[in-house]
């Protein structure tokens, strides 16, 4: 799974989100990498609501 495919799992716009935050995508991007998507979903747990709230895929 890439990390796009993460994100629009978790209904958020990768595009959007790396347009505007190109730094913290990039930082979130290479621990994806890293690590396994659970793992990195418990470690951004508290962070991924309000990045899904300001980035959400629109229905």
């Amino acid at each position: 799974m890439t990390f796009t495919e993460y994100l629009t799992q978790k209904k958020i716009n990768a595009q959007a989100f790396q347009q505007a935050e190109p730094e913290r995508f990039k930082e979130w991007e290479q621990l994806f990498e890293q690590v396994h998507p659970d793992s990195f979903t418990v470690q951004k747990k508290f962070l991924i609501n309000p990045i899904r709230r300001k980035y959400g895929l629109s229905a």
